[in-house]
């Protein structure tokens, strides 16, 4: 049974780490810079190791003892064997486990209970949990999926922005907002859609929010559709089974009153964040000697 362990949430703006003892107790928590293992995997070393050592610090655990701990890492990308092999074997831990961010936001926020969540932020994703049976939904990226994400909602934002600007489809106080902010000019549009990544259009999805809360048409129209795409992913995680669901990421809260009223009554607030659902998942594996 290791002395120390470590739960991880490594995401793409920021990683935090919290060092428990053997009973999963948080004895310190530590927070670093973005560790996103497929776009940047050497910073995403540097900030897990950085996050773990602050955690180490604010528990008054000697650093030196990282190297005896044992880690579970919640990051996005755990599909990508390239990427988890680079990373895992240059982690400093005595044992080390890299899971999705996905999974350990569910153990999370359900604890060890049935059922599922929806991950709504710059991307979606949606997880299954039955008995011992985890059932991944989406998650495939902007390029093909992440239906219903901040970042598919920029996007179409964008678009439609255009298309009112050639008066192809009518305009309204959003689209004329979105071309004011590219100086009433499509070419500066393009220009930004060319190379923004996904988050850089995920900026945009709050306004849309706003707008519809102001009957704008357009937003309206285009939160139905976003909408719909996440009833759809809903429908199926219940079609598995799960009949307690709850929303995560930063357009859960706002995304929720748009979604169908056959889902409502399944909705649930979340029990924990994700770095909680770390340490425990780190627990249960390390104490039980079954880490990898």
């Amino acid at each position: 049974m290791p002395h120390y362990i470590l739960g991880i949430d490594g995401g793409g703006t920021s990683c935090r780490a919290a060092v428990a003892g053997a009973d999963g107790r948080i004895l310190g928590r530590g927070k670093s810079g973005a560790a996103n293992i497929l776009t940047d995997p050497d910073n995403a070393l540097i900030h897990i190791v950085g996050a773990a050592t602050a955690a180490f610090e604010e528990a008054n655990i000697a650093p030196s003892e990282i190297g005896s701990a044992c880690a579970l890492v919640g990051v996005a990308g755990s599909n990508v064997g390239d990427a988890v092999h680079y990373v895992k074997e240059r982690l400093p831990f005595a044992k080390a486990n890299i899971e999705s961010d996905g999974l350990i936001a569910l153990q999370g926020a359900l604890g060890d209970s049935d059922g599922a969540v929806a991950i709504l932020g710059t991307g979606s994703i949606y997880i299954s949990r039955q008995g011992d049976e985890i059932r991944y939904i989406g998650g495939w990226g902007f390029q093909i999926g992440d239906l219903g994400s901040g970042a598919r909602l920029g996007h179409a934002l964008l678009q439609e922005s255009v298309l009112a600007f050639d008066r192809i489809h009518p305009s309204s106080p959003l689209t004329d907002a979105v071309m004011a902010e590219f100086n009433n000019d499509p070419r500066e549009a393009v220009e930004f859609a060319r190379a923004a990544r996904p988050g850089e259009f995920g900026r945009f999805a709050p306004k849309i929010f706003d707008y519809a809360g102001r009957n704008d048409p357009v937003a309206i129209t285009l939160l139905k559709t976003c909408a719909q795409t996440v009833d759809e992913a809903l429908d199926a995680v219940v079609a598995q089974g799960s009949r307690k669901l709850c929303l995560l990421g930063g357009l859960a809260p706002i995304y929720r009153p748009w979604l169908a009223e056959r889902h409502q009554p399944l909705f649930v607030e979340p029990e924990a964040d994700a770095l909680t659902g770390s340490v425990a998942l780190a627990a249960k594996r390390f104490a039980a000697g079954s880490a990898a």
